[in-house]
């Protein structure tokens, strides 16, 4: 851990993995081969940074949630809003966003045509952003302006929650209740980075979120799309990325041996394999794996084992497994430009989920660290 690692786990308070001393990749060992691609995606992103700071997806769609991951996949290569080659994109995307700071506390603009029916995740992965820069600003002003964002965003994350403990693509009282496993997860997160750095976060909606989510679970243990208007977990109705999900949000917030963890971590062995025949099998893989992959990044190349002592050698999730097949099918599907153009919300999104995953090495970011 770097100084700039220490300090932002020290002054949180974040718990670091009982993995955390197993034999881990590093960043500096990364073959030649995944370091050009890292850095062609990453000068890809640069180049579709608008001129005010934000980025966006296809036709102009979800620009808070396009400029938070990008500015995310920015932070993650070791750049800061001081220092490092993509600091100035940095402060420009914090900028923005800061700017579309509502009085509410919610984070992006409902007027925007493509967010005002599903703002919470751009308001989940801001919050996510903003929080992991909040240790970098040095500006006294600056600092108490981006702390008072913060802290009414967290409110508002309270005050959009539903009775059940989970959110929806909107507001409980836009939404008419109604919640969904992703957007929950979403602002779980948001919210342990928000934890992490300072930001008072009220215990109870915490609790009613994991509550939630435990009752997403099916007997199988893989977690269910929505409990909203009377559904129940039942076998069958599992949704692979929802559950990854659940396991990285878990994990993040040092739920390491909870049964539910173990649970959704199970379900996700048998239901996203790691090898060629996992490859592009279910929809919203690069959601899937920026998820899955920051659960495999913690658990390390012994985590698994410590975790099912009874398992065999061969079924056993290893960060190294994980990172040999799936970064070099990442390679594989990279474009000219850089870019990765999976999926049907653009190639900004696709591009910054890849490079989430392909840098969890650096170990830059709190959220992430083991």
């Amino acid at each position: 851990m770097n100084r700039r690692q220490f300090v932002a786990a020290a002054a949180s308070g974040v718990v670091l993995s009982k993995w955390a001393a197993a034999p881990q990749a590093r960043a500096d060992e990364m073959p030649e081969k995944w370091r050009k691609v890292i850095d062609k995606g990453l000068e890809y992103l640069a180049k579709q940074q608008q001129r005010d700071g934000h980025w966006e997806c296809n036709g102009g769609q979800y620009p808070t949630t396009a400029t938070a991951l990008a500015g995310m996949a920015m932070l993650m290569e070791g750049s800061t809003m001081r220092e490092g080659k993509y600091s100035e994109r940095i402060r420009k995307a914090v900028d923005w966003l800061i700017d579309r700071s509502q009085r509410n506390g919610l984070l992006g603009n409902p007027n925007n045509a493509s967010e005002s029916y599903r703002y919470m995740y751009g308001h989940g992965f801001t919050l996510l952003f903003l929080s992991c820069v909040h240790g970098e600003e040095e500006d006294a002003d600056r600092r108490k302006k981006l702390e008072d964002v913060l802290t009414r965003a967290v409110e508002f994350t309270g005050k959009a929650q539903t009775n059940r403990g989970g959110w929806g693509y909107v507001s409980a009282a836009d939404g008419q209740n109604f919640d969904e496993g992703s957007v929950t997860i979403t602002q779980l997160q948001g919210l342990r980075a928000a934890r992490n750095a300072g930001i008072v976060v009220p215990k109870k909606v915490i609790d009613e979120a994991v509550k939630y989510l435990e009752k997403c679970t099916t007997p199988r243990g893989g977690i269910i799309y929505s409990l909203a208007h009377g559904g129940m977990a039942a076998a069958g109705a599992e949704r692979p990325p929802l559950t990854a999900a659940g396991v990285a949000c878990a994990f993040s917030s040092g739920q390491y041996d909870s049964a539910f963890a173990k649970k959704w971590l199970e379900f996700c062995r048998t239901a996203i394999p790691v090898d060629k025949s996992g490859r592009d099998s279910f929809g919203h893989w690069e959601y899937t794996h920026y998820y899955y992959s920051q659960a495999i990044y913690i658990l390390g190349d012994t985590g698994y084992a410590k975790l099912f002592p009874n398992s065999k050698p061969e079924d056993r999730l290893t960060w190294s497994k994980y990172r040999e097949v799936v970064f070099d099918y990442l390679a594989s599907r990279q474009g000219n430009d850089g870019s990765w153009t999976q999926g049907h919300i653009g190639a900004v999104f696709t591009t910054a989920c890849h490079l989430t995953i392909l840098q969890l090495d650096n170990a830059t970011l709190p959220i992430y660290q083991r």
